[in-house]
């Protein structure tokens, strides 16, 4: 039996890079895939043009929970159970959204949006994939997070709205990752950190990255699935560097 995997936001950056890293893994039987809107997921559909048999591209609003469960919904009529989902969606800058170096530069309407992008969705997900989740086979829940999130590690201050969202992102899946421990037990339950990756979400702020510390997206997703398969149950509710190590909540 081949591995049944969900890719949350797989149109772009990171996700996409996950797209192509495992559609060379032999074991792989359905990629189901999550896009926002067509006109953004053109690299997708030329896969799926490809892949025809493979991939199963699902649009999905996941500021909106009805799209969420409505795509669950989906993912079951094909399949009975899931054996990894990554949920790479997460946003950082857009028109009117720029992380903020300092109090004064806060803005409700952009804090709400960060939370309703990086932090609501996996907590949402959880709720509404977790059928996928109970069968006997190891599974994992694998969610893109980032270092600037953890509280511990905060040294410089700033980027009030991205770090508290990803804060509170790594306390969901915290939470998340005790309870599948008492209700879907071979399920992993693990934040990610990638590394600043040369993507879009980064490019603003690259210029004081050091060439080494800049990863490309196929080093990025390379990393992350050598680290994905070699998690065990012990790695449940840990947020883990793409080095594997373990980082500071």
């Amino acid at each position: 039996m081949g591995k049944n995997i969900l890719v949350i936001g797989g149109n772009k950056g990171i996700g996409e890079g996950f797209v192509h890293k495992l559609m060379s893994y032999s074991d792989v039987e359905i990629l189901f895939v999550t896009y926002r809107c067509r006109e953004t997921a053109q690299n997708l559909f030329n896969l799926v043009d490809l892949y025809p048999q493979k991939i199963i591209p699902l649009e999905v609003d996941v500021t909106q929970e009805g799209a969420i469960a409505s795509s669950s919904k989906t993912i079951q009529s094909h399949v009975d159970k899931l054996h990894l989902v990554i949920n790479c969606v997460g946003i950082l800058h857009e028109e009117n959204l720029f992380p903020e170096k300092s109090l004064k530069h806060i803005n409700s309407d952009n804090l709400l949006r960060y939370f309703q992008v990086n932090t609501i969705p996996t907590a949402l997900w959880a709720k509404h994939l977790m059928p996928l989740f109970k069968h006997s086979d190891k599974t994992i829940f694998a969610i893109i997070s980032a270092k600037v999130g953890s509280i511990e590690d905060n040294r410089l201050g700033g980027w009030y709205g991205y770090r508290a969202s990803k804060a509170a992102l790594n306390m969901l899946i915290k939470n998340i990752a005790i309870e599948y421990n008492r209700v879907v037990k071979n399920t992993t339950v693990v934040a990610l950190h990638p590394g600043t990756t040369d993507t879009n979400l980064s490019k603003p702020f690259q210029a004081n990255v050091s060439p080494e510390k800049l990863f490309s997206v196929e080093k990025c997703t390379q990393q992350l699935l050598s680290i994905i398969n070699h998690l065990t149950p012990e790695n449940n509710g840990q947020f883990v560097n793409w080095d594997g190590n373990i980082l500071p909540w």
